[in-house]
C-alpha cells in the first residue's frame, strides 16, 4: 500500500552505510543477503520492478533488511514520518485511532506493498506486523532523493497509488454494504485477488489477521464475523480451515459482493 509525501526541506541524503558507525561501516550489509535485491521474493512484483540491475544495487545500498515479529509496529500514528518500508514478507494491519479511543483498521499491507510514503510529515495511520513481518526500510529523505533522477520509477509509484486508490474506494464501498453477508464475501473475494496479485492464486485464502481484526476492518462485531463465516460455510459457500478459508462457490460470494 502506498502513499505519497511531499519532499523535506532539510532533510539530507543519508545511506545504511552512513547510518553505520566504527571501522565495519563499509562493509555493513544491514541484513541483507549476499545477493541483496537478487534474492527478494517481491521484487518483479513491487515497486522495484521498474529497475534496471544497476539501479538495484544502488537502491539495495540505501535500504535496511528489518524484521518484525507478530504485533510489533512498524511505525506509530502522527509520529513523524521518517522511513518507508517495502514489504517483503508477512501481513501488515493498518489502523487508525479516533479521537474517542477506539481503533479503525483501514488496511492490510501484503508482500509487495510499500508503507509510509506520505502526503504530510507525519504517519496518518499505525502498522503493526500480523504475522512475522520483513521489510526493506528506506530513510525517507534517501528514497526521495533516489526517485528525484527516476522517472520511469516515478511512473510505477503513480501506478501503484492508482492501485491503492482502486482499494481504497472498495473499503468505502464495503463499508457501505448493508449485510454483513455482503461485507464478508467482499472482504474475501478481494482478499483473495490481492493474494493473486502477488503470485499465489488459489482457491484457499489465508486469514493469518484474527477475527476481531476483520470485524474492525468490516465495521462489524466479532460475534457477527463468526456468524457470517459459519453461515457462509453452511450455504456451501466456503469452508473454514485451520489458516483460513476455503472458497467453494466464487460464484455465490460474488453475488453476494456484488
Amino acid at each position: 500500500m502506498l502513499h505519497f509525501m511531499a519532499k523535506p526541506k532539510a532533510d539530507h541524503l543519508m545511506t545504511s552505510i552512513e547510518a553505520c558507525a566504527g571501522p565495519e561501516a563499509a562493509n555493513c550489509q544491514h541484513g541483507r543477503s549476499t545477493n541483496g535485491c537478487d534474492d527478494c521474493k517481491v521484487r518483479l512484483f513491487s515497486v522495484c520492478g521498474a529497475l534496471a540491475p544497476s539501479e538495484l544495487d544502488e537502491l539495495d545500498r540505501i535500504s535496511q533488511v528489518k524484521t518484525f515479529a507478530p504485533k510489533a509496529t512498524l511505525f506509530e500514528q502522527d509520529t513523524l514520518a521518517g522511513g518507508v518500508f517495502n514489504v517483503t514478507e508477512g501481513v501488515v494491519r493498518l489502523c487508525k485511532s479516533l479521537p474517542d479511543g477506539r481503533r479503525q483498521i483501514v488496511g492490510f499491507a501484503l508482500a509487495g506493498d510499500f508503507l509510509g510514503l506520505a502526503l504530510m510529515d507525519r504517519y496518518s495511520v499505525a502498522a503493526e506486523a500480523v504475522t512475522e513481518v520483513s521489510a526493506c526500510r528506506f530513510t525517507r529523505s534517501a528514497f526521495l532523493a533516489f526517485v528525484d533522477s527516476r522517472p520511469h520509477l516515478l511512473r510505477r509509484l503513480h501506478e501503484f497509488a492508482g492501485h491503492e486508490l482502486s482499494l481504497a474506494q472498495d473499503q468505502m464501498l464495503l463499508l457501505g454494504r448493508k449485510t454483513a453477508e455482503e461485507k464478508v464475501a467482499a472482504f474475501l473475494l478481494n482478499l483473495q485477488a490481492r493474494y493473486g496479485r502477488i503470485g499465489t492464486t488459489s482457491v484457499n485464502v489465508p486469514l493469518p489477521m484474527s477475527r476481531q481484526d476483520i470485524a474492525d476492518y468490516l465495521g462489524l462485531t466479532i460475534e457477527t464475523v463468526s456468524r457470517t463465516l459459519t453461515k457462509l460455510a453452511r450455504k456451501k459457500a466456503l469452508v473454514i480451515v485451520p489458516d483460513g478459508v476455503r472458497l467453494l462457490s466464487a460464484t455465490a460470494l460474488e453475488q453476494l459482493a456484488a
